[in-house]
């Protein structure tokens, strides 16, 4: 998989939501998602809009970032992609959460937008 973003919309679009969680930013993460996009975070329940999608990463502490591991991609044609990316969350406290991302994109005027977005966690079995 080539690491050109310009090619890989999955790519292009976590470099930036990566750079929107890590410093915290709501507005700008919200305007990343379409605005009538279906979110499953870490709480049990699906929340759907822009509106909904801005609390929820208010309410993500200012502290913790996001660290991209392994990104798989997929074209469905000129105006959809998606895939999935490794992700662990992670912060000072040494509290740590790796997880299964998967989001459905959508080219909408010139740009993607994320369409769909999934988080699953990864537990570790004992």
């Amino acid at each position: 998989m080539s690491a050109d973003v310009t090619n890989d919309p999955m790519r292009e679009m976590l470099t930036r939501w990566k750079a929107a969680f890590d410093g915290h930013q709501a507005d700008v993460m919200a305007d990343l998602f379409t605005p009538d996009a279906l979110f499953q975070g870490f709480g049990p329940e699906v929340i759907s809009g822009r509106d909904a999608v801005r609390s929820y990463y208010e309410a993500v502490p200012d502290y913790r970032r996001a660290h991209l591991g392994d990104i798989h991609s997929h074209r469905f044609g000129e105006q959809v992609a998606g895939g999935f990316a490794d992700v662990t969350f992670r912060d000072p406290t040494g509290w740590e959460a790796p997880v299964h991302l998967s989001l459905v994109l959508q080219r909408e005027g010139g740009s993607w937008r994320i369409r769909q977005y999934h988080v699953s966690r990864i537990v570790a079995d004992h």
